[in-house]
């Protein structure tokens, strides 16, 4: 009976991606023959798109579950193509609002007090609606004028009926090609969707941002209204300013555009290199300019973390392609134990040659580092590559946010500006003074870690000695 229900909602999702030319999803799926035939001939050709591009216009019909699946599937270059994981990036969330009046019973029944008691005035229209919330603005009884997101009603049960079919689906497909591990795939984006369906992490995440960047004097990070915030509702400062893709209205009001590409590119590099927690959906729509020039993010439903030890790994593969030595992209791939033992180094670092040769003497801003790094994670399946969820977060941020300061100015490229930057980090983590400071780090985590083990061994041997007595 659950293989029936199951096929008949999979028919009608399959239905979508013919009008969007999108059926090539379902090949691994292997429907039958008839039912293949129909959708070839009820299929609406649209070739000239990018496959991504035609997939993520049908997963916006599918609705919440499948914009969040495709957002997912964006940063797995590694699993469906570099090609088709970019394609993905431009997949917009965004959906009809729900009525006023059941947010302001959601926000009454989360926040234990009326409307009238917790704000002066409260937008009744949203002014943005995704796919798992939307947002109100509203007037605080102390004056402060706020963005106030409220999830969608019922959208856990729709994700919980979303989720059991996609399991099923990866069932299935986990039979005829288990190396794509669909299972776990699904089992990620569940654990993914559980944070993004609690808004108190959302609001933590904007607090930890707040704290790492607090003396940057050009990036702001809004406040956090604890007091309206709860499980189903963030209340945050509202800002004021000009979207990142608003070039027009920036010039008009005399903000430099150049400076705010280099503005980004420093808090960026900020985010990643030195506080290891970076914004990591930062598009045009995440990303607001201030009158004085500052830039203001906002939502943080998705954060990427990286930590010392990657961030060194991360230096030298950019490094490395940025100055031609090959040997040394792959040989940093297998000392950091991202490419199994067994795999030819030499082979690698020619693979790695075929991917960096094609930019060798381009101008620093002919070249995307995002492009690059997706193409690695790509070859670098081939070759057996133990799968970086931070990697991989991270190529994605990286197109995005090189999609920004093309925007901004097509003639600049946001890591150009960032080299100086680039180039001292470089310098105080791979000197030999640096070396030995990470050195020392590592001796005094074993040494952190070796009352642990020494307890875990004494309770192993206790253990042993129970059973020979």
């Amino acid at each position: 009976m659950e293989d029936v229900r199951y096929s008949l909602r999979l028919l009608g999702l399959a239905y979508i991606l013919a009008r969007h030319d999108a059926t090539f999803v379902c090949d691994v799926i292997k429907l039958p023959l008839p039912v293949r035939v129909f959708f070839w001939l009820i299929t609406k050709r649209n070739r000239k798109a990018n496959k991504g591009v035609r997939l993520g216009n049908a997963l916006q019909q599918m609705g919440p579950s499948f914009i969040k699946a495709g957002q997912a599937l964006s940063t797995r270059g590694d699993l469906i193509g570099v090609e088709l994981a970019e394609g993905l990036v431009s997949l917009q969330d965004k959906l009809p609002p729900f009525d006023g009046a059941i947010a302001k019973q959601i926000i009454e029944a989360e926040l234990g007090d009326t409307i009238e008691n917790l704000f002066t005035w409260f937008e009744h229209d949203a002014t943005a609606a995704a796919s798992i919330a939307q947002v109100h603005f509203a007037t605080t009884k102390d004056g402060k004028d706020v963005a106030v997101k409220v999830l969608r009603p019922h959208i856990e049960a729709a994700f919980a009926r979303d989720i059991a079919l996609l399991y099923w689906i990866a069932k299935k497909i986990a039979k005829r090609m288990p190396r794509l591990k669909p299972v776990e795939v699904v089992k990620t984006f569940e654990e993914t969707i559980r944070v993004e369906l609690d808004l108190r992490f959302e609001a933590a995440a904007a607090e930890e941002l707040k704290e790492n960047t607090k003396h940057d004097p050009e990036f702001y990070v809004v406040a956090v209204d604890w007091v309206r915030t709860a499980k189903r509702v963030l209340t945050t400062e509202r800002i004021r300013g000009f979207h990142a893709s608003d070039k027009a209205g920036m010039e008009a009001a005399g903000i430099d555009t150049t400076k705010i590409t280099e503005k980004a590119a420093t808090a960026f590099f900020n985010q990643v290199f030195r506080d290891g927690f970076f914004h990591a959906d930062m598009h045009p729509g995440n990303l607001f300019v201030l009158p004085d020039g500052r830039l203001a993010p906002v939502d943080f439903g998705i954060m990427g973390r990286i930590d010392h030890a990657n961030q060194l790994v991360l230096a030298e593969i950019l490094y490395g392609f940025l100055k031609g030595d090959y040997q040394r992209v792959a040989r940093v791939h297998y000392d950091a134990g991202w490419i199994p033992p067994h795999v030819s180094v030499d082979l690698f670092a020619q693979a790695c040659r075929g991917v960096g040769q094609p930019m060798m003497g381009k101008a620093l801003n002919e070249i995307s580092v995002g492009r690059l790094l997706g193409q690695l994670i790509d070859i670098g399946t081939m070759f057996e590559m133990e799968t970086q969820p931070h990697l991989i977060l991270l190529q994605k941020t990286m197109m995005t946010a090189e999609g920004v300061g093309r925007g901004l100015n097509p003639n600049v490229n946001m890591w150009q500006l960032a080299e100086p930057l680039i180039t001292q980090w470089a310098q105080e983590n791979f000197s030999p003074r640096a070396k030995l400071r990470d050195f020392a780090r590592e001796a005094l985590e074993v040494l952190r870690e070796s009352p642990t083990v020494l307890r875990e061994i004494r309770a192993y041997l206790g253990e042993l000695q129970a059973k020979n007595a």
